[in-house]
């Protein structure tokens, strides 16, 4: 273990500086980075990753590159916008080579504010209160990031030099499935022995999975007529309510069948009965108008389960189609005119950390040394940028964040105390993990 003073000095020196913390986080949210449309932020990070003295790589993703991949699949931001202008940063700390190296990575995209109306103050200004800092994407997560620049600025200023590498790290797209952001940098070779991604875990609590997820669109066919008419046409829009009672009925068997996942309840007590789920989260009917039958309705769907359920999307796909088969098949309208189903956006396997593993023993220990409390795991519920290292690569790879609420919500923030415990974390990790020079 490195030696006590050093780890006393370095706790210290990311607390007294919390302020310049907070100022540098401050900076970030103001460079609105809406999936897509990510540069404002990565100019804001080169510019930070140049001033501690550190080469910077900017890349842009090569999707015909990552095509073949396993993980890969076509991004909603990357179908808007493609991945040209909108690069990703890293910057190495070499070490003296004899140790293990290790990457912190964040995402710089956040979700939309909208509506900017209902927030208590402007969105991309932050405003300390209590504790808190409000602002979109405090909490998810340019908070974390705020962070490891902390960690690693403590460790430069206090002139600790890592025997492993140390890799900076930030990507774009996590908000739309990551693939152009992690998957991209590990296809450019930044493959640690292990690594940290500061989602918001809540530390002590750490995050140890995500979930599988996938997007399908429904389109249901009708026979559209003048409503004085109804009696020639099909209302859609009636055929469409016996598809998602159905799916509605597969949610609920599924979680009858798929057992609770306790990372997902200690994330959300609320959570119990219902780990697996499926949600229609839009629906439209193209061309409506009142006087007319509906002639198509379509309707959007997503489906996530945890990794104790044992499922491959191919898996999950055959259920979802079979249930959708069977509400055709005993029907007389869509026997001969079946809905169609696509596939779209989201499309990821869930994944588990190796609990065994050295590095993740090290990050609990470290976490409670900080904290003070218990570790406990959460995750399964939704994806995220840590399946790419742990289920495609083998490296471990957790998610020790901050605290606070309203992730993609109204007036979202980040605990200030847990911003600075996190960079704790991340700092004494990285020493006892990358070993540093007497």
């Amino acid at each position: 273990m490195t030696d006590r003073g050093t780890r006393e000095a370095v706790c210290e020196h990311i607390a007294e500086n919390r302020d310049e913390t907070l100022a540098f986080l401050s900076e970030l949210v103001a460079a609105r980075s809406l999936p897509g449309e990510e540069g404002p932020a990565q100019a804001v990070m080169v510019e930070k990753f140049e001033e501690f003295g550190l080469d910077v790589d900017a890349w842009e993703p090569d999707a015909e590159a990552l095509r073949d991949h396993p993980a890969f699949f076509e991004t909603t931001p990357f179908e808007e916008y493609g991945y040209e202008g909108r690069e990703n940063v890293a910057a190495t700390d070499p070490g003296s080579g004899d140790g293990r190296s290790l990457a912190f990575s964040g995402h710089v995209d956040v979700v939309p504010p909208d509506p900017v109306d209902a927030w208590e103050h402007d969105p991309w200004e932050t405003h300390l209160e209590n504790g808190r800092l409000y602002g979109r994407g405090t909490f998810d997560m340019k908070g974390g990031i705020a962070a490891f620049v902390a960690a690693y600025g403590a460790l430069r200023e206090l002139g600790v030099e890592l025997r492993g590498d140390l890799t900076l790290q930030t990507t774009i797209e996590e908000e739309a499935g990551g693939v152009g952001g992690v998957l991209s940098a590990l296809e450019r070779g930044y493959r640690p022995d292990a690594a940290i991604i500061p989602e918001p875990s809540g530390v002590p609590t750490v995050g140890v999975a995500s979930a599988g997820v996938l997007y399908f669109r429904v389109t249901v066919p009708g026979k559209p007529a003048h409503t004085a008419y109804k009696f020639l046409g099909v209302d859609a829009v009636g055929k469409g309510y016996e598809i998602y009672r159905a799916l509605e009925a597969l949610h609920e068997e599924r979680n009858e069948r798929i057992d609770d996942y306790e990372p997902s309840i200690n994330q959300y007590a609320e959570a119990e009965g219902s780990t697996t789920n499926l949600s229609l989260t839009d629906i439209h009917v193209p061309g409506s108008w009142t006087s007319t039958v509906p002639g198509e309705v379509v309707m959007e769907y997503r489906i996530g389960w945890p990794p104790s359920a044992g499922q491959t999307r191919e898996d999950v796909r055959a259920e979802v189609t079979e249930t959708i088969r069977r509400v055709a098949e005993n029907d007389d309208w869509l026997a001969e005119h079946p809905p169609e189903i696509e596939w779209f956006g989201w499309s990821t396997d869930p994944h588990e950390i190796d609990y065994d593993s050295d590095f993740f023993g090290l990050v609990c220990e470290e976490t409670e040394r900080v904290t003070g409390g218990e570790v406990e795991y959460r995750g399964g519920l939704g994806g995220n940028d840590e399946r790419f290292y742990n289920r495609y690569y083998d490296i471990p790879c957790p998610s020790v964040g901050p605290s606070g609420g309203n992730g993609h919500g109204t007036d979202e923030y980040v605990d200030v105390d847990s911003l600075v415990d996190t960079a704790q974390v991340l700092a004494l990790t990285t020493m006892e993990w990358c070993g540093v020079e007497e």
